[in-house]
């Protein structure tokens, strides 16, 4: 018999953080039915998005309020993005993931939650939701003392972030 090998607990990933984000493209009341929407499905306060540009033909102005963003980290997170993955019916495309892991997606309608019913006053509203994997050890490079980048071997790849969400999350990538 062979010992048993332990993992290092450094290679574990981990979602970091999910990012739910509604485009609406126009200030005033589809804004505030869009806020509502990721209220009721995350329970978090979503934070305004700005334009950086003006586009006359979508009339769009610099510093217009033009889409709702809220980020989700721990218990939250990995509750949203199960319930997520289950309106998708545990299935995300393999070009959804970028060369470090992350993945995003989208989902055509809020209604497709479980227990979300259409509401006139609402109307419909799609999303986007992005996730970011991460390990342990990135603070060295955000800490203000002594930073410096984590190592190659450290970085979170491609097929791995397939792997976590094959096993993790109990998707299939197609």
């Amino acid at each position: 018999m062979s010992p048993k090998v332990k993992e290092n607990p450094m290679k574990e990933i981990f979602i970091d953080k999910v990012v739910i984000n509604i485009g609406v493209g126009e200030s005033g009341e589809r804004l505030l039915k869009a806020e509502q929407v990721i209220k009721l499905l995350t329970k978090h306060q979503p934070v305004q998005t700005i334009s950086r540009t003006t586009n006359k033909d979508l009339g769009i102005r610099k510093m217009m309020p033009i889409g709702l963003k809220a980020t989700l980290r721990g218990k939250d997170a990995e509750d949203f993005i199960k319930r997520a993955f289950w309106v998708k019916e545990n299935k995300i495309a393999h070009y959804s993931f970028d060369q470090h892991g992350n993945f995003s997606f989208g989902i055509p309608d809020y209604t497709n939650f479980e227990n979300m019913k259409y509401d006139p006053k609402i109307g419909i509203f799609g999303m986007d939701i992005s996730v970011s994997l991460k390990r342990r050890g990135y603070r060295i490079s955000r800490r203000k003392k002594d930073k410096s980048k984590p190592s190659n071997t450290h970085q979170i790849t491609r097929n791995e972030g397939i792997e976590f969400a094959k096993k993790v999350l109990d998707a299939e990538v197609i």
